[in-house]
Parts: C-alpha cells; sequence; structure tokens
C-alpha cells in the first residue's frame, strides 16, 4: 500500500527523510512523495510535489548505480550537503568550529576507480554495485570517471569476461596516469598458460600501460607514474592513489602550507608519498606505512628526485602499534591520512606528545571528529576544518583539519 510524504531533510547517505524518520532514497528536502514502506526505508513511487533544488540526473544509469547518491540534487544543495556532512560530525563530537566551504569537484576527473564484474548466466556484468544491493549494475558511462576509463569499459568488460573465475565476483582496479591505463585484477581465475597468453594479448592490443593479474604483472608496456607535485613516483600495482588530481592538490597545499616551516615532519599512513614528498622539498621528513611495495615506490621516487631534504621511510602497522609519544619528540609537525576508520590509537598518541603542529586528513568525518577531539583535549587548537569532494554526486567526502599547540 502507498502513502504520501513529506522529506524534511537529507539523511548522512543522501537519502531524503521523512517522520518517523522514514528513509527515501532519491528524495530532496521539501518534496512531497508518494511511497511504499519498507521499514524504516521506503521505495519512492512518484514525486508529487518536487523540490526547486532537483535536478535531471545527467547520467542514463542514475538511480540504479550506487556509486552516485545526487545527481538529483543542484549544485548549491549537494555542496551544502557535504559541508553540513562535516559539521554535524564535529558537532556531535563536541566540537565548536566553521567548517570552510566544500572545495568542488568536477565530473569526468576521477582517475582511479575499482570495479567489480561478476557473472551472470552467459554474461559478465561490470560496474558497481546497486543501491542497498549486492547485485552490479552493468556500466556503459561513467560521468565522474576521466574519459580514458570510460571509453575503456568494453575492453575491461572483455578482460573480465577473460580473467573472471566461475565461483566468485572479479575486481578490477584501474589507474589513468601519463603512461595509460595501469590495471590491476583480484580475485580472477587461475592463470593457465592459455589464460595467461589471452590477457597479455588483449592487453597489448590495448595499449595498456600495465596489467597485474593476482599480483603476477602480465605485462608492463610502459612504467604507470604518478605526479605528486612534481616529483614522479611508480606506483604499485592496485596502490592506494587519491581518486582525483585537482582534490590531492587542494589537500597537499592545506598540508604543506601549514607544515612548512617545520624542521623535522612525520607522515603516518603515508603510502607511496602523497605528502611525504611534497614535504621534503622543504623539510626533512619520516614516513610510515604499513605497505611494502609502498615504501618501496617512496624510496625509489626520493631517490631519483634531487633537492629534497633527507627522507627515510619505515614499514609499521599504525594500528597495532602507533608512534608513541616519546617517539615522535624528534618532529615538530605530523600529518596523519588514515584509512575510514581513522587514527584513535595515533591520536592518542599524538595527544601526550610536544608535536606543534598537526594536519589530519580523512576520508571519514565521523571518525576525523573523533580524532580530532582527543587532540584537543590533549592541548591541541584546531585551527580549520577544509571538506573537499573527490567523490562526486555521493555521499563520500573528504576533509583536512589542522591543529597547533
Amino acid at each position: 500500500m502507498s502513502e504520501t510524504v513529506q522529506i524534511e531533510a537529507l539523511g548522512a547517505k543522501g537519502d531524503g527523510i521523512a517522520p518517523g524518520p522514514l528513509y527515501v532514497p532519491f528524495a530532496l528536502p521539501g518534496e512531497t512523495v508518494e511511497v511504499e514502506r519498507r521499514g524504516a526505508r521506503a521505495r519512492p513511487l512518484r514525486i508529487v510535489q518536487p523540490s526547486a533544488e532537483r535536478r535531471e540526473p545527467p547520467c542514463p544509469h542514475f538511480g540504479a548505480c550506487g556509486g552516485c547518491d545526487l545527481q538529483h540534487a543542484s549544485d548549491e544543495l549537494y555542496r551544502a550537503f557535504k559541508r553540513e556532512l562535516v559539521a554535524e560530525a564535529f558537532r556531535r563530537a563536541g566540537i565548536k568550529t566553521e567548517v570552510a566551504p566544500l572545495v568542488p569537484c568536477a565530473p569526468g576527473t576521477r582517475r582511479r576507480a575499482v570495479f567489480t564484474a561478476v557473472r551472470a548466466g552467459p554474461r559478465v556484468l561490470l560496474g558497481f554495485h546497486q543501491a542497498q544491493s549486492h547485485r552490479i549494475e552493468d556500466l556503459k558511462t561513467c560521468l565522474v570517471a576521466v574519459p580514458a576509463i570510460e571509453k575503456a569499459l568494453p575492453l575491461l568488460r572483455r578482460l573480465a569476461a577473460t580473467l573472471i573465475d566461475r565461483k566468485r565476483p572479479l575486481r578490477l582496479t584501474v589507474f589513468a596516469g601519463p603512461a595509460g591505463l595501469d590495471i590491476a585484477a583480484e580475485d580472477a581465475a587461475r592463470l593457465t598458460h592459455a589464460l595467461r597468453q589471452s590477457a597479455l594479448t588483449m592487453a597489448l592490443e590495448a595499449g595498456l600501460a600495465r596489467l597485474t593479474v593476482g599480483g603476477e604483472v602480465l605485462v608492463e608496456s610502459r612504467r604507470p607514474v604518478v605526479d605528486l607535485g612534481g616529483i614522479v613516483v611508480e606506483p604499485p600495482p592496485g596502490a592506494f592513489l587519491q581518486a582525483v588530481t585537482g582534490a590531492e592538490a587542494q589537500m597537499a597545499t592545506l598540508v604543506e602550507t601549514h607544515l612548512e616551516d617545520a624542521k623535522a615532519a612525520a607522515d603516518l599512513f603515508c603510502g607511496v608519498g602523497t605528502f611525504t614528498l611534497r614535504l621534503a622539498r622543504h623539510t626533512a621528513v619520516h614516513g610510515v606505512e604499513g605497505e611494502a611495495p609502498a615504501l618501496a615506490a617512496l624510496d625509489k621516487a626520493r631517490r631519483g628526485a634531487p633537492g629534497l631534504k633527507p627522507v627515510t621511510s619505515e614499514r609499521r602497522d599504525l594500528f597495532r602499534r602507533p608512534m608513541t609519544a616519546k617517539e615522535l619528540a624528534r618532529f615538530d609537525a605530523v600529518v596523519f591520512d588514515p584509512p575510514r576508520a581513522g587514527a584513535e590509537a595515533q591520536a592518542r598518541e599524538l595527544a601526550a606528545s610536544k608535536v606543534k603542529r598537526v594536519a589530519a586528513v580523512s576520508c571519514n568525518p565521523t571518525t576525523l571528529a573523533r580524532d580530532a577531539a582527543i587532540l584537543i583535549e590533549g592541548g591541541y587548537a584546531l585551527l580549520s576544518v577544509t571538506p573537499i569532494d573527490q567523490f562526486l554526486w555521493s555521499h563520500h567526502v573528504e576533509a583536512v583539519a589542522l591543529f597547533s599547540r
């Protein structure tokens, strides 16, 4: 049975919220919507009274593909929503602070994407998970990806059909860099000689820079590289890289400016050196990371870049063994950029340290606010919080928070 509800707000994942609360996908504040209730969620049937902020979604997959939540919202509403996600997280953590306007992200700029492929009878579907589902939306286009990735969707589908295992989904991590496409396949079928040759031929004919399957490099026609502020890094297959070049540059500028006077800095969860190498142009830096291939890439880039201040590195699981306050005593600045779980244990050690300046980068406002509260309780002043968009039309948002004592 259907009913009509009034949408009062947007939820943290972009759903419209009606009294109850009742969560209605693809509905906007102020709208009257006819829905079919399913517990705390509802299926929208018809927009009875649309919001003035409603826009025509530009992508034909919108509403099915779970990659985008808010293509139907105006730019103004969308940007205010993302800024409010960060502001609300800090309010809930008991922190009073002004949050800067969202740094926007343009369509067609996402240079790294992770696709999933599954079997559907005789077909292979390739794309992202559908909203609230384990099913895969078979993508014909992707408006957030850079043109090189969007144009390669038919190739990725053919490659997936070649490599996919009979019993499990295949994951393809795709990076579009200056050398071309770098593709890393995980959970593929066992590589027989015939399968290896087929994938190799396909990669060569497509002109891929590199194709890696289950950690084995099948083809490397050109060495994939990423430019980190003028310093060239050769990332390992499937490496974590910031998704959008412009967003990375904005984050790096905030971090560099805040830490530019430091004599010695630590970059925690440093990856391939996104902040380490930039900071090393004017500061001695110690990078700490749990993944050995990422550290190897950082070290090689450091050795090939003239004029840098000393750069050292350390392999360490910072979740299990955070740098202690005593170990941090030799640094006057720290930047940390952890996964979504945040860096609670490391924040507690920082709070007990005498480090003067801290820059916290996060893809999760909730854990960022939690870690910020720990630093503030330890005597740090929160100077600024800047939300940065690099997952366009989704409910995900990056943020950079700057602290000093």
